[in-house]
């Protein structure tokens, strides 16, 4: 007689696929900066134009956050996730494609390019995790620490590989590059294929999502994802230039020993967790505590070998940020589903923006006022040194405003276990 009972599901494939997907967006956030300079060589784009690159992705990202944060239950969200690689892949060819096809409008192609990957990125930055958190696991905050650091390491990767293919093949086949960086996303698409897809919540309609935004604990994570994603990103964006200028450490060494080595940390913390981790409240504030160190240390030392360390041993500290605020926002609020983490996202993306262009508003008022430059002459400063350093000081007040947040956060869970 033959048993009825189904075997379990295996989901190994599918956490294959998510991963290669967290990679492809590790292309996405880092390529178009690590070519910025290239750009400016061979087409003789501004650099506001550049930045609005930046700018572009953002918005996108943002805009799908919120529209995921509202309306998640009028999308497939198994065939959206599949979806999210093709976006990616569209976006890099098209990327890369466009200046072959049309030489004269290359700035127009990497616009369209950056906003079709941008989707993508939105939509992994929605669905990927509440993927993984809807697999049945033993320790689920283990699994999604594991799904970002795989990011972090897509980071490495991306730096390590475009920096090392442009100074051996050179400036002008950065086309190539972006190709071969699509096959990434290429390989999740049939990663996907035929993959048993398990059930994700989402609010049944707009105004249950609306109910949800009158819980503060809900905020709280929010302000807490904020606060991490600022500390995280001002110094992932800024540790090469702040070396270079600051601390006169060449480009290329400080891609490789800022960008590289910060990103190499932020993997260490992520997989440590992982593999070890447990009390996430505590992990948040120590961190946090960490990046107020190591941002001032960045900021008020000018031994460059020290400067380095404090901004590649930042992304150790920062590693759990953001994570770490999912994992805690999941534990207090059971059912939140897709809503849930489309929320922290947008809160995350938001201040991924508002952390790197405050240091830089900061940087530029510096440069351009007069009692700054003065300052700067008599400390011994450039007046682009001194402006760099004010920068990383108000870098560090991310991490500061995020330990008071974290500590509250801290005491909901001691009471939500005391009653």
């Amino acid at each position: 007689m033959q048993s009825s009972v189904s075997p379990p599901v295996s989901y190994r494939r599918l956490k294959t696929a998510c991963y290669m997907t967290n990679i492809s967006q590790s292309v996405v956030a880092n390529l178009s900066p690590v070519l910025f300079l290239t750009f400016r060589s061979l087409y003789g784009i501004s650099y506001s134009l550049l930045g609005l690159l930046v700018l572009i992705n953002f918005v996108t990202q943002l805009t799908i956050d919120l529209i995921f944060s509202f309306f998640s239950h009028k999308f497939n969200l198994q065939k959206t996730v599949r979806f999210t690689p093709v976006l990616t892949a569209a976006g890099l060819i098209l990327y890369a494609v466009w200046p072959f096809l049309f030489p004269d409008a290359v700035y127009a192609g990497l616009v369209l390019g950056t906003v079709i990957f941008s989707l993508s990125g939105g939509l992994a930055e929605v669905l990927i995790s509440p993927t993984i958190a809807a697999i049945p696991a033993d320790d689920p905050d283990r699994e999604m620490s594991k799904l970002h650091s795989i990011y972090a390491w897509g980071v490495v990767g991306v730096i390590l590989v475009s920096t090392l293919w442009i100074l051996l093949l050179g400036a002008e086949t950065w086309q190539w590059l972006a190709l071969f960086f699509a096959l990434i996303p290429i390989a999740a698409c049939i990663l996907y294929l035929g993959t048993p897809m398990p059930p994700m919540e989402t609010p049944e309609k707009v105004s249950g999502a609306v109910a949800q935004l009158k819980n503060r604990t809900l905020w709280l994570c929010v302000a807490g994802i904020f606060l991490g994603g600022a500390a995280e990103c001002t110094m992932a964006q800024w540790a090469s230039g702040y070396l270079e200028q600051a601390l006169s450490i060449p480009k290329v060494w400080g891609d490789i020993c800022g960008v590289a080595l910060f990103s190499v940390m932020l993997g260490m913390g992520r997989s440590l967790y992982a593999k070890r981790g447990k009390q996430i409240e505590r992990v948040l504030i120590c961190g946090a505590a960490g990046a107020v160190v190591c941002y001032l240390t960045a900021a008020l030392c000018d031994i460059p070998v020290i400067g380095l360390l404090a901004c590649a041993f930042t992304g150790f500290c920062v590693s759990m940020l953001w994570p770490g605020s999912l994992i805690a926002a999941s534990d207090r609020i059971p059912g939140g589903g897709v809503f849930l983490y489309a929320m922290m996202a947008a809160g995350g993306d938001f201040g991924g923006a508002v952390g790197p262009q405050l240091v830089g508003l900061i940087t530029d008022a510096a440069i351009a006022s007069p009692a700054a430059v003065t300052l700067a002459e008599n400390l011994g400063y450039a007046p682009e040194q001194l402006g760099m350093k004010l920068g990383m000081i108000v870098g560090a007040v991310f991490p500061l405003l995020a330990i008071p947040v974290y500590c509250k956060i801290r005491k909901i869970n001691s009471q939500t276990k005391g009653s």
